[in-house]
């Protein structure tokens, strides 16, 4: 059998997990945005609405 290379092995594990986080974090503001964007919608609020869609985008970029 072929040792694994434990460093390298440990190197891609945080890789992974950085990613993961990474992504839990997009999909976080992504919910929060959403969220932003229709109580901007119900109140009427055009500055608060294009300045969260401008965020929006630049998530989606």
């Amino acid at each position: 059998m072929e040792k694994m290379d434990v460093s390298g092995y440990g190197a891609m594990l945080g890789l992974f997990a950085e990613m993961v986080l990474d992504e839990a974090i997009r999909k976080m503001r992504e919910q929060t945005l959403y969220r932003e964007i229709d109580s901007a919608l119900e109140r009427g609020d055009e500055q608060s609405f294009l300045a969260l869609t401008e965020q929006w985008k630049q998530l989606h970029s």
